[in-house]
């Protein structure tokens, strides 16, 4: 196993093949949400290039929106192949979880989506906006009472995700730092040891376990009673698979809207006028998140790696049967063939066939509902806060450090008080 980049020197296979040295990846630490501009290079003339991982070796990198939607797409390029392989990646540990959804290629993948798909729904979703509304709306009464400087990340956008999510799949909202503190671990890079994300891990799974035995105990029309009831009475998947696909849910359906609206919140607040239209057509709210996610890098590198499983062509190179490929898709929406302007944020953009959520069978689950949340969050900051600022400047705003994720791990905000 690679132990950093202490060894850089190209794998021999790849250097028969006349392949360019690989460049050492991810290409910097992620600055707030700005974009390394060697992407952007790439596109134009390296599309799909090599590059080194701090463990596992070399990897493909697909930077190009069309390159990027086929590796997402195209059943030659396996998630499954990555489970207990020595693959390109950040982190030492060897990823062996074989229950989990992101681990699963088609039919096994398909057999667990379908158990929860029906829950996030566009239909499900809107029924849930207007509890998200009015969540939105306490939560924003309670941050106005409280004054200002206030922390957006810690009135907001934490405790709306995080409520969402637990009412739908049943878990109580007062575990919120129980599954947070494993939330953070689990998508760490450097800002936690190996040995305490695997300690997190096993403490989130013994606590799912223990939420799954209670609702043995006390059946609930949750998802989790839902998926409980599809394990016990139908056999539609493993008690590994159950636990599993429950952490998926729990984790995934908080921690990326979580950062986003902190995200989307800073992007907005310094462009002076940029919200003008938000505040003034609720109408605009939609395709200005929509023009948010395409915008903003929320990944601070490439995504999950995949496996060939046969010789692929690919952006003018051949991946060859058994190689890693990763893709950069906040680089595949700032793709200048695909989006006009793709370098600048217009919140007014129509067509946008952004990739945020990713493409193909592992296309985001909670799409509709991280897009309502935001939605939701977006428009009433803007329209009950007219006059809303930072509270620092904006070189001074915290980021978190050493994750796969970005996000303010604080975003002080202030306001005019209204005269009484």
């Amino acid at each position: 196993m690679t132990t950093g980049h202490a060894q850089p020197t190209p794998d021999t296979a790849t250097a028969a093949r006349g392949c360019p040295v690989a460049r050492d990846y991810p290409f910097g630490d992620a600055e707030a949400l700005g974009l390394d501009p060697l992407y952007a290079d790439l596109g134009r003339d390296e599309p799909v290039s090599r590059v080194l991982l701090p463990y596992g070796g070399e990897a493909w990198l697909a930077v190009r929106y069309d390159d990027v939607r086929t590796v997402l797409a195209d059943p030659r390029f396996s998630r499954a192949a990555v489970v207990g392989a020595d693959v390109p990646r950040q982190r030492p540990e060897i990823d062996d979880q074989a229950g989990s959804i992101l681990n699963m290629d088609p039919p096994e993948h398909t057999r667990l989506r379908k158990l929860v798909a029906k829950a996030f729904t566009a239909r499900r979703v809107e029924q849930l906006r207007p509890r998200a509304e009015e969540l939105t709306a306490g939560l924003l009464d309670r941050m106005r009472d409280a004054g200002f400087p206030a922390d957006l990340m810690e009135h907001l956008a934490v405790p709306l995700p995080v409520t969402i999510i637990c009412e739908l799949l049943g878990v109580p909202t007062c575990d919120r730092d129980v599954f947070r503190a494993g939330a953070d671990a689990a998508l760490s890079t450097s800002s936690f040891t190996p040995d305490q994300r695997i300690r997190a891990r096993a403490e989130m799974i013994a606590y799912m376990a223990g939420l799954v035995a209670r609702r043995r105990a006390e059946p609930t029309d949750d998802l989790l009673g839902a998926l409980v009831v599809a394990r016990d009475e139908h056999d539609r998947l493993s008690e590994v698979e159950l636990i599993g696909l429950g952490l998926a849910v729990l984790i995934a359906g908080h921690e990326t809207t979580m950062n986003q609206i902190g995200n989307f919140t800073y992007q907005l607040l310094t462009r002076p006028g940029a919200a003008d239209a938000l505040r003034a057509d609720p109408a605009a709210v939609a395709p200005a998140v929509e023009e948010l996610l395409r915008f903003t890098p929320l990944g601070a590198g490439a995504g999950f790696p995949r496996i060939a499983t046969a010789d692929v062509e690919l952006g003018g190179v051949t991946v060859r049967s058994g190689e890693a490929v990763l893709v950069a898709i906040h680089a595949a929406n700032r793709d200048r063939d695909v989006f006009a302007d793709a370098g600048e944020l217009v919140l007014d953009r129509r067509a946008n066939p952004h990739i945020a959520f990713g493409h193909g069978v592992h296309h985001c689950l909670g799409a509709q509902l991280a897009r309502m949340e935001l939605q939701v969050a977006i428009g009433a900051l803007q329209r009950g806060f007219p006059d809303l600022r930072l509270a620092v400047p904006a070189a001074d705003v915290e980021w978190k450090t050493g994750a796969l994720v970005r996000g303010p791990r604080t975003l002080p905000v202030s306001w005019v008080a209204a005269r009484g």
